[in-house]
Parts: structure tokens; sequence; C-alpha cells
């Protein structure tokens, strides 16, 4: 099911800027340590102590609590369908400058959930620490920069690989079903990252590009799920 056309996009500044960066081979990937195994609870009663125990934010944020207790009990396919589902339903579109009054920001998780609201990048951001967080392998999830080839405007997805050299499934705030990326033809994907570097496409497959030290909207990203009780 595909959204409206206008509760669909984020168009980050950066993303820009991290084209001019690749191909000038002055961009080094900073992710710390994000696959670490953290727990949910001390997040949790942090998130109370800043948004409250009760109302919205409350209920949004236990929804996540249960689908991470109820999603280990699932195939990695389940998972990924459980995933994609909650955050789409429980997170509505708003850009950076309504949300947070600045033209580009990286969201934590809680964060989005908090306010129910993100765009294209916070919407996968989630999905892929949530998934991290319900086991799968670092190396099958990236978060990935393409074109929204229709309107010609940036976005962001998370990829699913089942195996090192399988075609991507793509995770996506836009189309509800998860699909392989040869089906998704409004979508063309250019770049991505995850815990171990920075890729960009290179024919019809990604090529490692960048290892993984200093990116600033990552790292201030981790930094700020550091203070919100995750273990990273």
């Amino acid at each position: 099911m595909q959204k409206p056309v206008s509760r669909r996009f984020g168009v980050p500044l950066y993303w820009q800027l991290l084209a001019v960066a690749l191909f000038s081979g002055s961009l080094l990937l900073g992710t710390g340590d994000a696959n670490a195994a953290w727990s949910v609870d001390p997040v949790l009663r942090k998130a109370e102590k800043r948004y409250g125990r009760s109302g919205p934010a409350k209920d949004r944020l236990q929804a996540w609590h249960d689908l991470l207790e109820s999603g280990r009990r699932l195939t990695e396919r389940q998972q990924l369908q459980a995933v994609n589902r909650e955050i789409n339903r429980q997170v509505r579109f708003s850009d950076d400058t309504a949300l947070w009054q600045r033209r580009d920001y990286w969201a934590t998780p809680v964060e989005t959930l908090a306010k129910g609201a993100g765009d294209c990048e916070d919407f996968a951001l989630a999905k892929y620490f949530t998934l991290l967080q319900l086991g799968i392998a670092p190396d099958k999830l990236r978060i990935t920069y393409a074109r929204a080839l229709e309107l010609n405007q940036a976005h962001m997805v998370v990829t699913y690989y089942e195996t090192p050299d399988a075609e991507p499934l793509v995770l996506d705030n836009l189309v509800d079903d998860i699909l392989p990326a040869s089906r998704r033809t409004d979508l063309a994907l250019r770049y991505a990252f995850d815990t171990q570097g920075l890729y960009a496409m290179n024919g019809r497959a990604f090529k490692r590009v960048g290892s993984t030290t200093e990116l600033p909207f990552w790292q201030g990203l981790l930094a700020r799920m550091e203070k919100e009780g995750f273990t990273l």
C-alpha cells in the first residue's frame, strides 16, 4: 500500500553533501559499536522520566517494548514484517523543519516513537535498531539512501540481505509491503551504510567505498542513544 504523496519524504541536505564526499574520496563513516546488545528496560525507564508515565508517547514506547519481546519468537522474515508494519503504523511523516526546527536531524528510535513522527531517515533508523535488537545479524542490514524517481526526491530505507549475494528486500515507509529491490521500480538505490562501512552502487551491486570512523550525524545519534540508556 503506497502512502499519500504529501506524507512520503524528507529531503535531507546531508545526502547531497554525502554524494559529494563519496566521489571526492573524503568521507569516512563513523558508527561506533552500533550492533552491541542493549536492554530495553533502562531505555524505557529513562523515557518515562522524559516523556511521562502515561499518554500517547508512553503507549507507543510500550508497543515498541512489546514488539521487542514478542519479536524474538518470530522467524527473520516475520520480524521484518512485524517491525516494518509497526513502525509505519506508529509514526506519521513530518519533516525535520516542522518537527525539530532543524533542516536535518537524525532522531533516535525513542525520540521518533515519543513524537510519533519523523521523516524517512527516522523511520529507517527506528527499524534498523529494532531489527538489530531482535537478533538479525548486522551484516544482513543496511541503511540505504535512494532516489524516489517519480518525484525526484531523496529518500531513505532499510535493506535486508538474506545472504551476502542475495537481492535486498526493502523496508520502507512509502510502501507497507516488503518487496525485492527489483520490484521497487519507483526507487533507485544509490548509497548505503552499516556498522562496517559505507557503500555506493556500482552497476547492479553495492561496492564498499569507505570505512567507519567520522560521520557527524551518525556519531551524534549514537551519543544521544547512549544518554537514553542504550548500550552501544
